[in-house]
């Protein structure tokens, strides 16, 4: 990709097959060293949490100072040598580094420390639930607790012998079986979610413990659906009907609905449903308007896999934390020096419909901004674009809002375009439409030969108007063989007041 001293920023309304690569989880030991990479470059994220190098893939608030474990490969920039990476913070947005918290050093994690999740036990102890796979691809959940609790940082964490705490046993598929939950305490037990496959069904299993040692697999699955495939990491916790404020795991109350998500192997994205938790029978039942799988909800439209939500009590909020694959091919990744990143930590929330979660960005976000550029009352011609100048980072925070003077010329949508990734790619931002491409082109070089489109169009049925948002990178460097995607969504707002926003990080 080209090098520029400036970040330029234009406006646009602008009146061509989707490339798309994702993880794998195939190992490379030629490109596994210790040895200094070249990590400084002008692309490398300023404001999303990333480790200093190399390849990143469960979070927690305690006792004043966040806490981020992570899938990392300490030796190099590509898939492999998989440990707990770990890094605190007391603001979400500086972090410190520091050792692995766990490594693979036991016979029941010999070949993998793979994801999992922690959880704060009444007595203010943390715990961290993992998934450990041995030499023969067996996949157990494991626990580690801090050695130290007085170290403020939990540097070390150590294995109990009394590992693995849950094997896959009772029909359960040995090498589909990982990434517990977070636990959540009901009538004197505890309960945790473990995701699973079994003929192309998407299963999440309940276990119950009253110690959170010994764990008894529940008679029937929390939850499944047919034709989903692997269920990764589950995640499970209750959202107010009528606050922002974020709920503990372990609440019950009368004015909640839960959210179930697990994240698609097959997809590479990030489902959700809400629904409701019937405590009686230990089951998940969804909404009858949230559908389960490929047509149902998802947090983020863009590449946003392997998420994990936890409560943070000193807000009393609910945090929502993304793994961004963003990695090239393999010989690149090395070459620069790293793979991979965490999406901006987010606040989940009920919408006031109650058919969808609402986020943002935290408000620590803020606390980076510097020079403010400002620009409004700019009038768009069909096919010009606007200059933003003044912006002199390589990276900003931008929030912008469009007021649409009219909706009279809006394209009909044919209910074949459902595909709202594969509409993006027919329909980027050079192909002209009733009412749209509009938006943002950023990271672009000054005679526009590269840039990223960020951009919204609009099209009317017989009730309603639909809006489809775009990031579409294919434009984004002039070199070939590289990562250069196109996601897309259709967002369901309201265009009664004919103006959309956009902020962009």
């Amino acid at each position: 990709m080209a090098i520029w001293n400036l970040l330029w920023l234009y406006i646009l309304i602008l009146y061509v097959n989707n490339g798309r690569m994702e993880a794998s989880h195939k190992v490379y030991p030629q490109f596994q060293s210790l040895s200094a990479v070249n990590i400084r470059q002008l692309h490398h994220t300023a404001f999303h949490f990333q480790p200093p190098k190399n390849w990143i893939n469960g979070p927690m608030y305690y006792n004043g100072i966040y806490h981020i474990f992570y899938q990392y490969n300490p030796k190099g920039a590509v898939w492999g040598n998989i440990v707990w990476g770990h890094s605190v913070s007391k603001n979400l947005i500086n972090w410190k580094e520091l050792e692995p918290a766990i490594c693979p050093s036991k016979h029941f994690d010999i070949d993998g420390a793979w994801s999992g999740s922690t959880t704060i036990l009444p007595s203010n102890k943390p715990i961290i639930l993992y998934t450990g796979v041995d030499s023969n691809g067996i996949q157990t959940q494991n626990y580690a607790v801090p050695a130290n609790l007085s170290d403020p940082y939990l540097r070390k964490w150590i294995k109990p012998g009394n590992n693995p705490l849950i094997d896959p046993e009772n029909g359960v598929n040995a090498t589909a079986f990982r990434d517990p939950s977070t636990a959540w305490w009901l009538n004197g037990r505890w309960r945790v979610l473990v995701g699973s496959e079994r003929n192309s069904r998407g299963i999440a299993y309940l276990y119950r413990s009253r110690d959170f040692i010994h764990w008894t697999k529940a008679k029937h699955p929390f939850h499944s659906a047919p034709n989903t495939g692997m269920w990764e990491c589950p995640d499970f916790y209750p959202v107010s009907l009528s606050s922002r404020e974020g709920l503990d795991p372990s609440y019950m109350g009368k004015h909640v609905k839960h959210v179930l998500k697990v994240s698609l192997d097959d997809a590479r994205y990030d489902y959700y449903t809400l629904g409701t938790y019937l405590t009686n029978d230990d089951k998940y039942v969804p909404d009858n308007a949230s559908v389960d799988g490929w047509a149902g909800l998802r947090y983020d439209y863009g590449n946003f896999y392997a998420s994990k939500t936890f409560f943070d009590p000193a807000k009393r909020r609910r945090i929502l934390w993304g793994w961004v694959n963003e990695s090239d091919f393999t010989q690149d990744d090395v070459k620069k020096g790293w793979a991979g990143i965490q999406a901006i930590p987010r606040i989940v929330w009920l919408d006031t419909n109650q058919r969808q979660l609402k986020q943002w960005p935290v408000e620590e976000l803020n606390t980076l901004r510097g020079e403010i550029v400002k620009m409004s009352h700019q009038k768009l011609k069909k096919g010009h674009h606007i200059e933003i100048q003044g912006i002199t980072a390589a990276q900003a925070d931008i929030d912008v809002t469009f007021y649409i003077p009219s909706l009279d010329k809006t394209e009909e949508f044919n209910p074949s375009w459902e595909d709202a990734q594969r509409l993006c790619a027919n329909k980027g931002s050079k192909v002209e439409g009733g009412v749209g491409p509009f938006g943002l082109l950023t990271l672009a070089s000054k005679n526009l030969e590269e840039y990223t489109a960020v951009f919204f169009r609009v099209f009317k049925t017989s009730k309603k108007h639909v809006v489809l948002l775009c990031s579409d990178a294919r434009s984004s460097s002039l070199e070939d063989g590289i990562y250069k995607p196109s996601f897309a969504g259709f967002v369901d707002v309201d265009l009664a007041d004919k103006k959309l926003s956009l902020r962009s990080l």
